[in-house]
C-alpha cells in the first residue's frame, strides 16, 4: 500500500480528534462561565413609580434619589405620574414586559460572561425606567447602576415611534435589551484614541462588534450587529466588492469627514455613489468589515479579549491577513 493510502485515514483522525478537542473546550467554558452566576435582581422603578401615591412619593424618592431631580417639586413628579400619555406608556410597557424572566436570564448571562473575561467586574444594580421613548438615550451604564428605559423597547412596529426613521426603529424591541448593554460594556473596555481615518472608524466598531461575539454568544450575528437576515446575507454575499471599493478608492487611510456618515454611522443605506448598490446596501457597511478584520485578527493572533481592545488599528490591521469571504 501506498503511504498516500494511510495518510487520508490519519488526516481524518486528526480533524476528528481537533473538532472533538475544540468542542470540549467549548463545553468547558461555558460550564465555567454558567457557574459564576451573578443571580442579579431587576428593579422595576418604572412600576413603582407608576403606582406611587402622594404618601409614598417620599420613599420611593429616598430609595431612588438619582431618578428625581431637585429642582421638581414633588407636585410636578405626581403630576406626570397621572398624566394621560404617561399612563398609556406605563400601560405600554407592561403589556411588553409583563414577563421579564428571558431578558433578565439574558443579562444575567452577559454578566456571568463579563465576570469571566474581566475578573475586576461586580455587577451593578439593574434599573429599569421609562424616558418618553429617549431611544438615543435608552441604556446608561455606570459603575454601581445600570438604567434601561423599556419604553424604547416595545417593537420596531409600536404606534410610539411613529415618527422615527425605519432604520432607527428597527431595532427598539424586547430583544436588543442585552445586545444594547452589552454594546455599552463594550465602549467602556475599548481603549481607542485618535479615530481619524476610515479605518480607524472599522477597527473600532470591529472591536465592539467582537466583544458582542464573546460576551453575548447566546445572540445570534444579526442581533449583534442590527441588521435584518436578508441585510447581513448582502453584506456576506458582497464582502469582496465592498473590500476592494474601499482599497481601490484608497479610502482606508483618507481622514475625509464625509466617510463616517457614508460607511459608519446608523444610516438607512450605505452611500458607494452607486444607483445599482446604494439602494440595496444597509448602512454601517464599515463597522462590518470591520468586525470581520478584528475576527481574522484574533484567529491569527494568540491574545486575550482584554488586551485586544487596547490594540492599535495598525497592530490588528497589519496582523490580521485579513482577506474578504469571496
Amino acid at each position: 500500500m501506498s503511504f498516500k493510502f494511510y495518510m487520508k485515514p490519519l488526516l481524518l483522525l486528526f480533524f476528528i480528534t481537533l473538532v472533538a478537542f475544540s468542542c470540549k473546550k467549548d463545553v468547558a467554558l461555558v460550564q465555567n462561565i454558567a457557574k459564576i452566576n451573578t443571580d442579579i435582581q431587576i428593579e422595576r422603578f418604572d412600576m413603582l413609580f407608576a403606582n406611587v401615591t402622594s404618601g409614598k412619593l417620599s420613599d420611593l424618592k429616598t430609595a431612588y434619589p438619582f431618578m428625581f431631580s431637585e429642582k421638581y417639586p414633588d407636585s410636578f413628579w405626581l403630576a406626570k405620574k397621572a398624566d394621560t400619555l404617561q399612563v398609556q406608556l406605563f400601560n405600554e410597557v407592561e403589556n411588553t414586559f409583563s414577563n421579564f424572566e428571558d431578558t433578565e436570564n439574558e443579562i444575567e448571562s452577559l454578566f456571568n460572561h463579563l465576570k469571566y473575561y474581566f475578573p475586576e467586574f461586580n455587577p451593578p444594580r439593574i434599573i429599569t425606567t421609562t424616558n418618553d421613548v429617549d431611544f438615543r438615550n435608552r441604556v446608561i451604564v455606570t459603575d454601581t447602576i445600570v438604567v434601561i428605559a423599556l419604553d424604547s423597547y416595545l417593537g420596531s412596529n409600536h404606534e410610539f415611534y411613529g415618527g422615527i426613521a425605519n432604520f432607527l426603529k428597527a431595532n427598539l424591541n424586547k430583544e436588543q435589551v442585552v445586545v444594547d448593554l452589552a454594546n455599552e460594556y463594550a465602549k467602556k473596555h475599548t481603549y481607542h484614541p485618535n479615530r481619524k481615518t476610515l479605518l480607524d472608524e472599522m477597527i473600532y466598531f470591529g472591536k465592539l462588534l467582537y466583544f458582542k461575539d464573546i460576551i453575548i454568544p447566546f445572540k445570534t450575528e444579526v442581533s449583534r450587529i442590527g441588521y435584518n437576515k436578508d441585510e447581513l446575507e448582502w453584506v456576506k454575499a458582497n464582502e469582496s466588492y465592498i473590500w476592494r471599493y474601499f482599497v481601490s478608492r484608497e479610502l482606508l487611510f483618507s481622514t475625509d469627514s464625509k466617510l463616517p456618515s457614508r460607511f459608519i454611522n446608523p444610516a438607512p443605506f450605505s452611500k458607494f455613489y452607486l444607483e445599482e448598490i446604494d439602494t440595496k446596501s444597509p448602512g454601517r457597511i464599515g463597522q462590518y468589515i470591520g468586525w470581520q478584520i478584528v475576527r481574522a485578527y484574533m484567529n491569527q493572533n494568540d491574545i486575550s479579549l482584554k488586551d485586544m481592545l487596547i490594540k492599535s488599528t495598525e497592530d490588528i490591521f497589519n496582523n490580521s491577513k485579513f482577506k474578504p469571504r469571496k
